[in-house]
């Protein structure tokens, strides 16, 4: 396998759905004690979140808390629960290419700007004929980090 181009460098989000957020929004904020960092809807990829973190600064986490606008409509935000994994990557692009040429699946969509205004990729949480490798049952979000975020994990 020839060098990897890039670096994954810690987990940037989590993602919880269910079909009414209030529910994960009691726990997550107001039990908790994350913080209400925003919200985001997308009709386009059905989804209504609120955005709550834990920590500060670089090494903060997102945990984004997710229902469905239609809960008819793919995809459905809510299924299953742990939606998805969001991990800064130090190239996106260059994450793309390498894994794509390697049998990487990816979600429709390709590189495009994400709930916190990060550009993002999906893994696809299953493979296919063409592009074997897939997520095993976990869609999981690659974020492109801001150079604070790489600078910080350059430091340790």
């Amino acid at each position: 396998m020839s060098e990897r181009p890039f670096r994954i460098l810690v987990v940037q989000q989590i993602a919880v759905g269910a079909l009414d957020k209030a529910p994960l929004r009691r726990l997550w904020i107001d039990l908790l004690g994350l913080e209400d960092a925003g919200r985001f809807t997308s009709e386009s990829e059905n989804v209504d979140e609120d955005i709550a973190v834990a920590g500060s600064g670089a090494l903060r986490v997102e945990v984004d808390l997710m229902q469905p606008i239609d809960p008819e409509r793919r995809p459905r935000v809510q299924d299953p629960a742990l939606n998805h994994v969001g991990l800064w990557v130090d190239d996106l692009a260059a994450a793309v290419d390498w894994l794509g040429a390697r049998g990487v699946r990816f979600t429709p969509g390709g590189i495009r700007k994400g709930a916190s205004g990060h550009d993002v990729c999906f893994i696809h949480p299953k493979g296919s004929p063409d592009a074997p490798v897939g997520g095993e049952g976990v869609l999981i979000e690659l974020v492109q980090a801001p150079r604070d975020v790489i600078e910080a994990h350059q430091a340790r």
